[in-house]
């Protein structure tokens, strides 16, 4: 019986699963597989499947786990930026190949270290981020401004200023690092999703993914040995963007076809 079996939390399966794993140290992560320019595949999976996910890593892969303090899980909160008329939203909805995405993103537990982030997207799906140190809490103004606003033109996507952006949306979860020979996977758990920004008429909702596992592999153009492995298990990428699948959860009013059958076969959302 697997620890997934007795009612395990989502964290305690990740966890458990990679009990025996080495560690491996935030510098290593970042010399070896701190991958900038990539191909993102992401696949929600039940505490069930990530078991049975890291049982094959562990005879196949030789995973690595990042490890700081003797910590394992760290708490990522990450605050989404869009204009009025949810322009970044909206090109993911309507799976615009070349699209971007604003956001600062905080590691709540290494003294909340903070860093303002452009994804962009490019036509062949390679996702390039980049960032810059950030202080918590601060508006995105000055120096932020001109950062967004330089990587938005050397992307040459074509995007309103970044003075027309602000904060809409608000994720927190816990997540797990894993290094593989070919590729980074991490783990994201207890995942939930609340407005930002000034009130609206649409409230201070919130809403989360339960006990279900994000993951994400990042790895070059080739699939990864988790996506193969995963792939034989039975499962495919899965349409989801912390983003827009949050947002689209918290407002019913807006479009949500790429994600509509995640979120009511998955997240359970009508």
């Amino acid at each position: 019986m697997t620890a997934a079996a007795v009612g395990a939390t989502a964290q305690d399966v990740v966890t458990r699963g990679l009990a025996d794993a080495r560690p491996v140290t935030l510098e290593e992560v970042d010399a070896t597989a701190a991958l900038q320019t990539r191909v993102d595949r992401k696949y929600v999976l039940t505490p069930a499947e990530v078991a049975a996910l890291l049982a094959t890593l562990a005879a196949q892969a030789e995973p690595r786990v990042l490890e700081i303090g003797g910590d394992r899980a760290f708490t990522y909160a990450s605050t989404y930026y869009d204009t009025a008329d949810l322009l970044t939203f909206r090109q993911a909805a309507r799976r615009r190949r070349r699209r971007f995405k604003v956001r600062t993103r905080t590691y709540v537990d290494t003294g909340n270290t903070t860093f303002l982030e452009v994804k962009t997207r490019a036509a062949r799906g390679v996702t390039v981020k980049e960032r810059c140190p950030w202080e918590l809490s601060a508006p995105l103004g000055g120096a932020g401004l001109e950062f967004v606003d330089d990587r938005l033109a050397a992307a040459r996507l074509d995007a309103p200023p970044s003075a027309d952006l602000a904060p809409v949306l608000r994720s927190v979860y816990r997540r797990t690092t894993v290094l593989l020979p070919d590729a980074r996977m991490t783990l994201d758990s207890g995942l939930r999703w609340r407005l930002a920004g000034p009130e609206t008429l649409h409230g201070d909702r919130t809403a989360d993914v339960g006990d279900l596992v994000v993951v994400e592999t990042k790895a070059g153009t080739a699939p990864s040995s988790a996506d193969r492995a995963l792939w034989r298990a039975g499962h495919r990428p899965d349409r989801i963007s912390k983003y827009a699948t949050g947002l689209a959860t918290l407002r019913p009013d807006l479009p949500d076809h790429p994600w509509r059958r995640l979120r009511r076969e998955r997240l359970g959302v009508v």
